[in-house]
């Protein structure tokens, strides 16, 4: 829209590139913080780091703002007559622990077994990061992959697994780096076939 130069009535658009204002009070969250962790938030080159970790902050938790479910709502039905096991594996993610805000890292594998229909195999690794970008403790983030992919798809079977460091872990308290956990949700004719079981875990490498 464009709008006569005198015209005080014309709202005012921010530019793309213009970033999002951060309330007073979230900020000074956040120099309470860098206080008493130590330093000084009045320091030169701390002076503008309240905005930056609010605005990362919205960033990191962006799943809040959208329903991973969107994700699975263009379904095809024109799949040449395949119906055998789809997986998507070594789908990279971040996610931030719900006990210590510290990072967690790692992959996750997600299979499924069509009915009759299945989705863009991107959105798999949607469902994943909407859930990721939030608060989480990795047995959540794996269950709530799982069961948004069976409620949705409602495929003959479900597989999540994921596999992850925890920067609780890593990084502070018993700093032990190198451990991975893995966590695993399975549903339908993958949790009650033990073949069945066996073939998909084999395909995701586990």
């Amino acid at each position: 829209m464009t709008c006569p130069a005198d015209d005080d009535d014309c709202p005012v658009v921010p530019a793309a590139s213009e970033k999002p204002p951060v309330p007073d009070h979230v900020q000074e969250a956040i120099r309470t913080l860098i206080r008493w962790a130590g330093d000084d938030p009045a320091r030169e080159g701390l002076l503008d780091t309240p905005a930056r970790v609010a605005r990362a902050w919205r960033e990191y938790c962006a799943g809040y703002a959208e329903d991973p479910a969107i994700h699975l709502a263009r379904q095809f039905e024109e799949v040449g007559g395949y119906n055998e096991i789809v997986v998507l594996k070594d789908i990279p993610f971040q996610s931030h622990c719900e006990h210590h805000m510290a990072p967690i890292t790692g992959k996750a594998a997600i299979a499924y077994l069509p009915r009759d229909k299945v989705v863009g195999i991107s959105k798999l690794a949607r469902v994943l990061h909407g859930y990721a970008r939030r608060l989480q403790i990795q047995e959540r983030l794996t269950a709530e992959v799982a069961q948004c992919i069976w409620d949705n798809l409602r495929p003959h079977g479900v597989a999540v697994v994921i596999e992850a460091q925890h920067g609780c872990m890593t990084g502070r308290g018993v700093r032990t780096p190198g451990v991975g956990m893995v966590t695993s949700r399975l549903y339908g004719t993958f949790l009650s076939d033990p073949r069945s079981r066996k073939e998909v875990l084999s395909l995701m490498g586990y």
